[in-house]
């Protein structure tokens, strides 16, 4: 089976072209992804046709579960379009993804390629999330009101719930991200019982009102240099409560990412998708 492998931010994937093929995605997905005994990734990309769209594109986590959205794969994905499928030098794509269809267009300027993706309208309704949380006290809990106070590990945090398709928990510290410490934490909240489906988690520093450095743990996945939909969760989030303004910057361990999103419209994502290598998977 032929393969390509592309990087969008350090978040990196592995992409099988499976235009009429039907396979067990979710067990090759586990086998491809592991770092040691596989190709090592952060999901498994697959494209397929569309009856919607120009393309159909499946996303699994290395554990096997399927994703709804993943930005930075969309990236990598157009990538691959753009590179090897695509005729008359076309520059933009619409992708049927789980959460919607989903316009992408290539930018380039200066030598470099950077590709913005739709990411979809967020939404904050907890059983849209979804996320179970105790609102008996009458107020209707979204992320205007936001700061809902979880305490795990002997750590008290306060969240908001974004779902850009799939859902999010974002957190906002003081502390550098660097300090904070994800690899416990994240895993914590994760696979909180209040999630029924699990729950990426960010967290967010505010640097200045257009500019957020970002660390995240993805469901799925555990710890990524870089998540597209967590970019936009959080920059929703820290626009809807008054901390940025439209247009951000997030700044994450493997890049940096452009944000814009306007209330009632789509978010955009805009970031580089570059290919490693290509190669053949023995069967």
């Amino acid at each position: 089976m032929h393969f390509t492998k592309l990087q969008g931010l350090g978040n990196d994937f592995v992409l099988v072209d499976a235009r009429g093929e039907s396979r067990d995605w979710a067990h090759l997905a586990r086998a491809m992804c592991c770092q040691h005994f596989g190709i090592g990734a952060d999901g498994l990309l697959i494209l397929q046709t569309s009856d919607t769209a120009d393309f159909r594109m499946s996303m699994f986590n290395p554990n096997g579960t399927e994703s709804e959205a993943c930005g930075n794969g969309l990236r990598c994905f157009v990538r691959y379009l753009a590179d090897n499928v695509a005729t008359n030098d076309t520059n933009e794509f619409n992708i049927e993804t789980a959460a919607g269809i989903r316009h992408a267009k290539l930018i380039k300027e200066a030598g470099s390629v950077l590709i913005q993706v739709s990411m979809g309208q967020p939404e904050f309704r907890p059983t849209a999330i979804p996320v179970d949380i105790d609102i008996s006290n009458g107020k209707i809990f979204d992320i205007m009101l936001g700061d809902y106070p979880v305490t795990v590990l002997y750590t008290h945090l306060r969240l908001h719930f974004v779902s850009m398709g799939n859902p999010h928990a974002v957190c906002f510290i003081d502390m550098p991200v660097s300090d904070f410490p994800l690899n416990t934490i994240g895993k914590a909240i994760a696979e909180h019982k209040m999630f029924p489906r699990g729950a990426n988690f960010e967290v967010a520093r505010i640097l200045n009102r257009h500019k957020i450095e970002m660390r995240v743990w993805e469901r799925g996945a555990g710890e990524t240099l870089a998540c597209g939909s967590g970019a936009c969760a959080t920059a929703i989030a820290a626009q809807l409560i008054g901390l940025c303004d439209a247009g951000i910057e997030i700044v994450l361990p493997g890049g940096k990412a452009h944000v814009q999103w306007n209330k009632g419209e789509e978010a955009l994502l805009t970031g580089p998708a570059e290919p490693v290598f290509s190669g053949e998977w023995q069967e």
